[in-house]
């Protein structure tokens, strides 16, 4: 009898131990999903002497003005959200510009809004993220958006001989850096889903292409045509007050659910990260893409030592390989010398892929 008084005695205690250290966690979790803010970057397309497409006499670029504006606006209510615009008001913005302000804040996510145009009457949302051509109905929506590119002063040496009206540049286009392909899919899916589930309206589903604006971000990023406006009744539903609130909410709530998921990816990746080793790995990830391309330095404009590694249907390419972080700053000096503008640093402990601020500090 004593003995189960004694034993009921210990699993009380258990349980309040364990129930000790799920509060513990939870609260833990709430700290590091506090501690985090996102920023996110705005891009309503074209914009200035470039008006986007002008189907039944509206203007593209006023549109989608308005529509990234109100997305920014709710987002704004959101204490971890910071919302940064590509621009606020009617001027012109070079696409690489656009990207270099999404680089230069660091941010978490790259949302460019447009509408879309046909001769046809074609209607319905699409949501695109960076990728080789799927077809020849992408391929011209992606030539459209990149003829912009001739607008700017120097185009010619900034994208150096890239021609948007050009089958050839557009696929030919090698090595894209697709590192975070996977987060820009389930961002576009989401806003898809809200378009065609929630707002009704003709689903043109995710696709990828060949966008230069994508092209020009390190981070997740998505291109959302909301419509047609060569359509009649697309493009009065997209010029009207209630049109744009409704896709501006859309595309708002689909943003914060996809932070709210990106919080439960982080706080996992804390905890299981969060272990103690000296066996660090830096390397510069230069290129990732469909192509699989031998190890020559001939193909990496004179890099030697470059790692090919496959992940999923994908192979990334990494350059050097150490454990100190200060060679490493000059390795990514060199491969962005050699033309790899986009290239940046990754680290791994034990093979897994981990922060690279966690990496430093375990040094």
């Amino acid at each position: 009898m004593q003995s189960q008084q004694k034993h009921k005695k210990i699993n009380k205690k258990k349980n309040l131990f364990l129930l000790l250290v799920v509060f513990f966690f939870l609260s833990g979790i709430n700290v590091l999903v506090a501690q985090k803010q996102y920023t996110v970057v705005l891009d309503a397309g074209h914009g200035g002497k470039d008006p986007g497409n002008l189907g039944n006499g509206y203007k593209e670029k006023n549109i989608a003005l308005k529509v990234a504006l109100l997305v920014g606006k709710k987002l704004k209510s959101k204490k971890d959200v910071k919302v940064i615009f590509t621009r606020k008001k009617d001027v012109f913005i070079d696409l690489w510009k656009r990207g270099d302000i999404a680089n230069n804040a660091k941010a978490d996510l790259f949302v460019s809004i447009h509408c879309d145009s046909h001769t046809s009457n074609a209607y319905g949302a699409g949501t695109f993220v960076l990728g080789l051509r799927g077809n020849k109905k992408n391929l011209e929506i992606a030539k459209r958006e990149n003829a912009v590119i001739l607008l700017e002063d120097n185009f010619k040496e900034r994208y150096k001989g890239f021609d948007p009206n050009s089958a050839e540049s557009v696929i030919g286009l090698s090595l894209l850096q697709e590192e975070n392909l996977d987060k820009s899919l389930a961002l576009a899916s989401i806003i898809q889903n809200n378009f065609s589930l929630k707002l009704k309206r003709n689903d043109r589903k995710v696709k990828q292409d060949n966008f230069q604006v994508l092209r020009e971000t390190i981070m997740p990023s998505v291109l959302v045509e909301l419509g047609f406006l060569t359509n009649k009744k697309e493009g009065r539903y997209l010029n009207s007050k209630r049109g744009q609130t409704q896709m501006a909410n859309a595309i708002a709530d689909a943003i914060y659910n996809y932070i709210n998921n990106l919080k439960l990816n982080t706080v996992i990746e804390e905890i299981t990260t969060n272990e103690f080793s000296s066996e660090v790995a830096f390397k510069v990830q230069i290129a990732s893409g469909k192509n699989k391309i031998a190890e020559k330095s001939y193909n990496f404009k004179g890099l030697k030592n470059v790692e090919r590694v496959k992940v999923g249907s994908f192979y990334k390419y990494f350059y050097k390989n150490t454990s100190s972080y200060n060679t490493i700053k000059k390795a990514l000096k060199k491969a962005q010398s050699k033309g790899y503008k986009t290239a940046f640093i990754v680290a791994f402990k034990d093979g897994e892929k981990i922060s690279v601020k966690e990496a430093v500090k375990m040094q």
